[in-house]
């Protein structure tokens, strides 16, 4: 069965950096698009960075772009959100997603930025 486990979420000051991880099994994760998504509160779900292979195609919000960096670690299934210069509107609960002929979502991790 899929299964996506995220976490690294916690509480972190404004300016701080925090890596989140999402451990998948159940599929091959090598030939599957993954992403990260996000929901503040009273807001929508937004994508904040994809892709598949990172190699060349990567993509990344617009509100992101500069601060964080989708990548993997093949060999443990995992996928990782590198997220640099934190700022309060970054505080969400963050939700790794599986494209593998269907969509399959983790349980999320809270990120709070707070001074």
């Amino acid at each position: 069965q899929v299964r996506l486990v995220e976490s690294g979420g916690g509480l972190v000051q404004p300016g701080g950096s925090l890596r989140l991880s999402c451990l998948a099994s159940g599929f091959t994760f090598s030939s599957s698009f993954m992403s990260w998504y996000r929901q503040a509160p009273g807001k929508e779900r937004e994508l904040v960075a994809s892709g598949s292979g990172f190699g060349t195609a990567r993509n990344y919000a617009d509100s992101v772009k500069g601060r964080f960096t989708i990548s993997t670690d093949n060999a443990k299934n995992t996928l990782y959100l590198q997220m640099n210069n934190l700022k309060l509107q970054d505080t969400a609960v963050y939700y790794c997603k599986a494209y593998t002929g269907l969509d399959y979502w983790g349980q999320g991790t809270q990120v709070t930025v707070s001074s």
